[in-house]
């Protein structure tokens, strides 16, 4: 698809350009673009931003490495503002968080993000055949044997803390967390509600 961006509608000749996680929809920052760095950016596929402070182009990571490497470029309906979905190589912002709108709220960081994308493919495939998704198979047989999933996979995860393997170790959490999230929706309780009460707790 050919952008034509109206960069003569700024007196500076700077588009917006925001930026956002390609895997979770988090915002991660805003910068802006003149001409030069939009094709610089379409070119390389590496988020590049004109410095008005610096007056020069500058890519994104250039110096910490945390490179956003661009998935799509959106104009908006008036072409004078980009949303660029990207993947990020490490935190965005300078001062070393994920996203440079990160806040004291329960802001969308990139793992709840995971965890709620997670959550909605486990709803959607509670109704497949139980033949063909392992998640229809477990609602299948109960709810019984969906807890005794999740005892199992404790278990695991303990026996592994006991050795030096931490990538068996992360990967057993990985399970126990995913069939932790399957018990949940089986009892109807969502993400959200949980990390309600972790906040609240954090309050106290």
């Amino acid at each position: 698809m050919t952008i034509k961006l109206q960069f003569d509608k700024y007196p500076d000749a700077l588009v917006p350009a925001i930026v956002q996680d390609a895997s979770t929809s988090q915002v991660l920052m805003l910068g802006f673009m003149n001409e030069e760095a939009f094709e610089k950016t379409r070119l390389t596929g590496l988020v590049t931003f004109f410095s008005r402070s610096r007056q020069r182009l500058w890519t994104k990571g250039e110096t910490s490495g945390n490179f956003l490497r661009v998935e799509q470029i959106l104009p908006d309906c008036d072409s004078d503002t980009l949303l660029i979905k990207a993947e990020c190589a490490g935190p965005v912002c300078h001062t070393g968080t994920q996203t440079c709108f990160d806040g004291d709220s329960l802001s969308e960081t990139r793992a709840v993000s995971i965890l709620h994308e997670l959550e909605r493919v486990i709803d959607q495939r509670r109704g497949a055949s139980a033949d063909v998704s392992y998640v229809a198979n477990l609602f299948a047989k109960g709810i019984n044997k969906i807890a005794q999933k999740v005892g199992e996979e404790a278990v695991e995860l303990v026996i592994e803390a006991k050795d030096d393997d931490d990538e068996k170790f992360k990967s057993e959490a990985a399970d126990l967390l995913f069939h932790v999230l399957v018990l949940l929706r089986a009892k109807s309780v969502s993400v959200d509600d949980v990390l309600t009460i972790l906040t609240d707790r954090r309050k106290l």
